[in-house]
Parts: structure tokens; C-alpha cells; sequence
């Protein structure tokens, strides 16, 4: 259970890029870090006006110098600085990840970064080869996967509750952009744009969640080849999709499904996970994270509980308040940056096999939703047809 202690030696220094006063995401990440006291908020280039962003920072108690007019400009001046950042969140539109993240790792900061990591496989692999020779962490904001529900369904799985996996049944579909919202929206407008959002719009924004989800729960299914159809019914959004479509066949015989999408019109969120075995399914869903439905063949439904001591022990590790009380997605990107801390704090002492044990959104998580998104693509520009998983 999580009550406060100090779970790092000290907080880790941290700045971020981007995640400015008008960011949509910027907030989460400074609640999240700053929540448990294992990072400390010392810079930032918060954003592309200076002044507006040096303004911003000092809103926030960062000090005047660093405040930064870009994030070159921080890594240069922070590198000559006893006190220097350790660590960089990067909270800016998507077609900037790769150059920001690599500077980052360049200057021998560990990365927080929002996903899609970038844009091409090549790109991943590139970061992933510069992380390794630098002895750095890169996390990837899977902010979902912090609930303490999917490390009770990983734990279930794993333990054969659910027998053979047969089938897994993916969903992040919301309504929110069902018109042309972006037309008044600038938050959104860089998502329905190619040369800021890359080569999907629904497949890398919000597809890539329940995906990743999916691995954490199902570690060892791999999957062997899709099918992938994309629809921009905004048609002014072409050639990005806003809707699409994948089916998925897994090495060893399962199959999946995943529909994205942002033009779900009356749906709040909309995304879910079910995970079918040979003797019984699993369904968790975001609007109601605190519950994970068990339903075993021939017997009553299951509604398990967050913080309840019938839970495998992982699921009980992220506790915050113990049971009854609902904790949200706040707590979950919480639970996501203490470990990221963890694992930095483990790879600057030169233990990278402690860093790998801590179940976080990894450089390898990056560069799959990267693959997963090249290949939805290859796919549906080919016709909607089954390619094999490159």
C-alpha cells in the first residue's frame, strides 16, 4: 500500500517540455509526478511562446533563469549546472516526440514521454539503441495502465483462472469528435493533422491504449499478422481516420479485435478490455476502473473490487486508500510515475535488471504501439487486407 513514504533516495529533478497552460495534459503529469515526492519540478520549456511559458513557470514556483524559451536551450544550460535536471516529461504534439526525446537522451536525461513515441518503427528502434547505450530510461504515458485492476487481471491470467485465451476484445471509442470540433478546437486541430499527428489520427491516439493494455494483462501473446480498416467520416480529416477497425490473429491460436474511434457520438469514453478464456472472461472499463468483472462459465457474474484483500497481491501493491473509496486516473498516472522514479533511480546505480522488474510503460512499450500503428496502416492502405506483423 502506498502511505506517503519516500520511495526513492530523493526527488529526482525533473522539467518538463510543453504541458503549458493551455495543454490538455500538461496538469496530469505535474499531479502525478509531484504527488509522492519522487520528482521535484525545477524547469521547464512549458512552451512555444517564451514569454507566455516563462510566465506560466513562474506560476508554478520554478525560478526565472530556468525557465527556458526551448527545450535545446534547458538541456544546454542545465547540463552546466551542479543542481541539473535528471529527468524530462514531454507533454508537445506527437511530431515532435523524436527530436525532443533524442536531444533528451543526447544530453543523458531519462525521458517521460506522452505517445506515440514517433512516427516510424525506424524512429523507435533508433531511441530504443540510444537509450540502451546511454543507460537511460524512456516512459511512455500508458496512463491507464496504472489502475491496480490490470495487475489483478495480468495476476489472474497468469495463475490459468481463465484457462486457454482464446479471445481478446479491444474498444476505445468516444464521441467527442463526431464533428469537426476542431475547426474552433487548436488542442485538436494538430491531431487531425498529418504533418503534427503522423500517419493516424484514432489507431495512435487512442488505440495504442487499450493495446498496451492488452500486453500488461497477456505478456507472452505475440501477435502474427491483421486486417485493418480506417474510415475519416470528418471527411475534411483525410487522410487520417477518425473510426477504424483491426482484427488480430496471435502465435498460438487466439484472435482480437480492436475498434477505435472518435465518432462514437454519445459515448463519454468507451474504452474496454475483455479477455476471453476456455473457462471463464475478464472485462475492465475505464468509466468504472475501480471494478473488474469475473465471469465463469455455468456460475453467477463477479464484480471484484479495487482494494479488496481477496485480490492477488500485485493488484493490492498501488493501493492508496483501501477499498470503498474510488480512485481514478489521477491515482493511476501516479502509480505510473513512482515507478517510473524507481526505475531511474535503479538504472543511476547501475541496476537495470531492478528497472525491468518494475512493470512500467517501457521503451519497448513505445516502439510496439509505434509497430502496432505502422502496420494498422500498411494494412488499410492496402485494402482493408490481412497483412503479416512486421
Amino acid at each position: 500500500m502506498i502511505n506517503g513514504e519516500l520511495k526513492v533516495a530523493r526527488p529526482i529533478r525533473w522539467a518538463m517540455v510543453g504541458g503549458g497552460r493551455a495543454s490538455q495534459i500538461g496538469y496530469i503529469h505535474r499531479s502525478a509526478a509531484l504527488r509522492d515526492n519522487v520528482f521535484k519540478l525545477v524547469a521547464g520549456a512549458f512552451d512555444i511562446d517564451p514569454e507566455r511559458g516563462r510566465d506560466f513557470g513562474l506560476r508554478l514556483q520554478v525560478e526565472a533563469e530556468r525557465c527556458y524559451g526551448d527545450y535545446q536551450a534547458m538541456f544546454d544550460a542545465e547540463a552546466k549546472r551542479p543542481d541539473g535536471i535528471q529527468a524530462v516529461s514531454i507533454a508537445t504534439p506527437n511530431g515532435t516526440h523524436f527530436a525532443i526525446c533524442k536531444a533528451a537522451l543526447h544530453a543523458g536525461l531519462h525521458v517521460v514521454c506522452e505517445k506515440p513515441l514517433c512516427f516510424t518503427l525506424a524512429e523507435a528502434q533508433e531511441l530504443r539503441a540510444l537509450a540502451e547505450a546511454k543507460g537511460r530510461i524512456v516512459g511512455v504515458t500508458y496512463g491507464y495502465a496504472g489502475h491496480q485492476l490490470i495487475r489483478q487481471a495480468r495476476a489472474m491470467i497468469a495463475n490459468g483462472d481463465l484457462g486457454e485465451i482464446r479471445i481478446i476484445n479491444m474498444q476505445f471509442a468516444h464521441g467527442f469528435h463526431s464533428e469537426a470540433v476542431e475547426g474552433a478546437n487548436p488542442s485538436t486541430q494538430w491531431r487531425v493533422d498529418p504533418r503534427f499527428a503522423g500517419p493516424s489520427y484514432v489507431l495512435g491516439d487512442v488505440g495504442t491504449h487499450p493495446l498496451y493494455l492488452s500486453e500488461v494483462m497477456l505478456p507472452a501473446l505475440k501477435i502474427k499478422r491483421l486486417l485493418c480498416s480506417r474510415q475519416s467520416f470528418v471527411k475534411s480529416r483525410a487522410p487520417l481516420e477518425d473510426n477504424a477497425f483491426v482484427m488480430m490473429e496471435y502465435e498460438g491460436g487466439a484472435a482480437g479485435t480492436l475498434w477505435a474511434s472518435a465518432v462514437n457520438a454519445g459515448s463519454m469514453h468507451g474504452q474496454k478490455i475483455r479477455v476471453i478464456g476456455s473457462k471463464a472472461s475478464l472485462e475492465w472499463w475505464d468509466e468504472h476502473p475501480n471494478q473488474l468483472i469475473y465471469e465463469v462459465q455455468g456460475k453467477p457474474s463477479q464484480v471484484l473490487e479495487r482494494g479488496m484483500d481477496y485480490l492477488y497481491p500485485d493488484a493490492l501493491e498501488d493501493d492508496r486508500i483501501g477499498a470503498g473509496h474510488p480512485e481514478g486516473l489521477f491515482e493511476a498516472w501516479s502509480n505510473l510515475y513512482y515507478r517510473f522514479a524507481l526505475a531511474m533511480e535503479a538504472m543511476d546505480k547501475g541496476d537495470a535488471a531492478l528497472a525491468g522488474t518494475l512493470g512500467i510503460p517501457d521503451i519497448e512499450a513505445g516502439c510496439e504501439g509505434v509497430r502496432w500503428v505502422e502496420n494498422c496502416v500498411r494494412s488499410a492502405d492496402l485494402g482493408a487486407t490481412w497483412v503479416d506483423y512486421a
